[in-house]
């Protein structure tokens, strides 16, 4: 009976340090949509000029859960004068645990966040379609790469 105890109390400590990491929700915090100059610029010959502004924000809200946001601002020009600007915040909620320090930093910085993106893009693209312009399908973007790059510029802020 002992030798049961001993096995129970060790399978519960490998799981409770077995890193676990699921989404629990996704939703949509905010979105806006403007089109200043319509309905002239439907007039106009379309050679629209994409500009893309990306955040991310995390906050625990619970025991091992994190509340994700990522922030997309899509600017489309045409002949140098705003077409339309869409505002998005894209909200998701985590379920993260046994992760070390770098580990969990990691994860609410890139891993959520490329997570949050495709629901985010059919957003965008959904309200730019409602505002009677042409589909937007942003291109997938590489959140393990940004993520390295602001480790890199937090590190090289330090040293100076």
């Amino acid at each position: 009976m002992s030798d049961t105890t001993e096995v129970n109390a060790a399978t519960e400590t490998q799981e409770a340090q077995t890193p676990q990491l699921s989404m629990q929700r996704v939703f949509l915090k905010d979105i806006s949509f403007e089109s200043p100059r319509s309905p002239m610029i439907f007039q106009e010959e379309w050679k629209p000029e994409v500009g893309l502004e990306l955040n991310t924000k995390s906050r625990q809200v619970g025991e091992s859960v994190y509340e994700i946001v990522l922030e997309i601002t899509v600017t489309v020009k045409n002949s140098g004068q705003t077409g339309y600007l869409v505002q998005i915040q894209q909200g998701g909620l985590f379920v993260v645990s046994g992760l070390d320090e770098q580990q969990l930093h990691h994860a609410l910085g890139a891993f959520c966040p490329a997570t949050l993106f495709p629901y985010a893009r059919e957003n965008i693209d959904a309200i730019v379609v409602k505002g009677s312009f042409p589909a937007l399908m942003l291109a997938p973007i590489n959140f393990d790469a940004l993520y390295l790059e602001s480790l890199q510029k937090q590190q090289a802020e330090t040293t100076q």
